[in-house]
């Protein structure tokens, strides 16, 4: 069975872009637009990853990564923030919250990302 991927991410062409690339690669993908559906979708869903933009309409991905963390079914779940904002002061709060990894998405090409994917689910 494939392991499902949730992507919490507002920009349509990224988020596509994304979603495209772990569809090739055997991922089921479940998309949300902004916070209150990634956290509605995760609860619903219980993907084995998630990407998580931070700068969301809304609840921002700080938020959501808090309150995933809160919760006893879906504190287990990796997150992978994949996010604009590079200030260490970010990447840091995001660590501490309980994100496993970091991504600007600057500096990381789809490829590089699906391969931050498959060693976060390992």
């Amino acid at each position: 069975m494939a392991q499902k991927i949730l992507i919490v991410e507002d920009d349509k062409f990224l988020r596509e872009l994304i979603a495209r690339k772990l569809i090739q690669e055997n991922f089921e993908v479940i998309e949300a637009i902004d916070g209150e559906e990634g956290l509605e979708k995760a609860k619903e869903t219980k993907p084995n990853l998630i990407l998580l933009d931070l700068i969301l309409p809304g609840v921002d991905g700080f938020e959501v990564l808090t309150k995933l963390k809160e919760d006893p079914v879906l504190t287990v779940i990796p997150v992978i923030i994949l996010s604009n904002l590079g200030q260490r002061e970010d990447v840091e709060r995001g660590l501490r919250l309980g994100a496993v990894d970091y991504l600007v998405k600057a500096h990381f090409t789809p490829n590089e990302i699906i391969e931050k994917v498959r060693i976060n689910l390992k």
